[in-house]
């Protein structure tokens, strides 16, 4: 049994990914984000395809990020070895997401705002604005989602737009970004010409703080309450992809990576030392 104190709610720093562990299975957040516990199991079989397809995401990450501060693509193209990651990049140089502000692109750009006694931070992979007018969240994606509509229903899709709402004024000259104003576009490295467009609006961002709210508040209670193992899910679907379901006695085997319909994230996979991009934190 995992017997470690509890961290204070007022310590907690939340994100799209800390949510959506809590969302999926209150005992996965319990285990990951507050006793910060290590379990060696991995997500998915088999783990060398698994890694590979990390490692891609991640380097894909990095050459669009290089392209948009200015690297040639001469440059980029030299460390293509992959044929995946050639046919992203080639997508990538064909059919860009279309239509996108101009006047301020950041990559890799990260901002916070408060929520309840927490923080809510949002880490965009590109975000495009012209002050005073539209504000565009680009999202790349290297895995390809059996159902793209699903993405609407992710915590990533709730907390990037409230948060660039919240505390996207200094891309916004200076005055409080409006709903209407914002968008999201989750672009697909291998549909690259079926981008899912998410438009934002005062009666969504409205929803999306009352579910945020709901959420951290839920969290608050367990923690005060001190529960010593927080609820498992009910949906032993989830369990499948978690690295902890050997220590909840919800099996040993790790799922197929064929049915994961997520990115996979390479700072789950614990022989991998990502650097960490530097972030810009807007108070």
């Amino acid at each position: 049994m995992v017997s470690k104190p509890q961290a204070e709610i007022t310590d907690m720093q939340f994100a799209q990914n800390s949510l959506q562990d809590y969302v999926d299975c209150p005992r996965r957040f319990q285990l990951r984000h507050l006793l910060k516990v290590a379990w060696p199991a991995i997500r998915a079989e088999p783990i060398a395809e698994m890694e590979r397809r990390a490692r891609l995401g991640q380097r894909f990450h990095r050459m669009v990020q290089q392209y948009f501060l200015g690297v040639s693509i001469e440059r980029l193209e030299r460390g293509i070895d992959d044929e995946d990651l050639r046919r992203w990049w080639h997508n990538f140089l064909s059919a860009p997401p279309r239509d996108l502000p101009t006047v301020i692109r950041r990559v890799e750009v990260s901002l916070s705002a408060p929520l309840d006694s927490c923080r809510l931070t949002a880490r965009y992979d590109l975000l495009a604005a012209d002050a005073g007018k539209r504000q565009v969240i680009v999202d790349w994606k290297t895995h390809r989602p059996k159902d793209p509509q699903r993405l609407r229903e992710k915590l990533q899709s709730v907390v990037y737009p409230y948060v660039l709402v919240e505390a996207g004024a200094a891309f916004n000259g200076g005055q409080p970004v409006r709903p209407e104003q914002v968008a999201m576009v989750y672009w697909f490295a291998d549909l690259p010409n079926d981008p899912l467009q998410l438009d934002y609006d005062a009666t969504r961002h409205a929803a999306n703080n009352d579910r945020l709210m709901a959420l951290v508040r839920e969290i608050e209670t367990y923690c005060a309450e001190g529960m010593e193992t927080w609820p498992l899910t009910d949906f032993s679907h989830n369990c499948k992809f978690c690295t902890y379901r050997s220590l909840c006695n919800r099996g040993s085997a790790a799922g197929d990576l064929d049915d994961l319909d997520e990115e996979l994230e390479i700072e789950e996979l614990s022989d991998i030392d990502l650097g960490q991009v530097a972030e810009i934190v807007f108070q």
